[in-house]
């Protein structure tokens, strides 16, 4: 017993799409503009430590957003630099 039935032919594998131009812009330039509330809870965070040895309670939460938005910026940063590479193969267009 044998099957007749004509095998599938395989399905070449996909490249992932790239992102524009464009976009890698907009979001170096969101991410930049991302930095400056983490700069901003550097420099408040590091005055207040070096005038009263510690971080005021009321300014602590800001000083952490101000951070945690700055991670974000450097992230998105990486994000739009390490996306733009080309593939180390491209694929064969006929």
């Amino acid at each position: 017993m044998s099957d007749s039935s004509p095998n599938p032919p395989a399905v070449p594998p996909q490249a992932p799409q790239q992102r524009g131009g464009c976009l890698t812009a907009l979001m170096a330039i969101a991410g930049i503009f991302m930095l400056l509330p983490g700069l901003c809870a550097l420099l408040f965070g590091g005055m207040s430590v070096v005038e009263d040895g510690k971080i005021p309670s009321d300014i602590a939460s800001l000083v952490f957003l101000g951070l945690v938005i700055g991670i974000g910026g450097v992230a998105m940063i990486w994000a739009a630099i390490k996306g733009r590479k080309a593939p180390a193969h491209p694929p064969n267009q006929p």
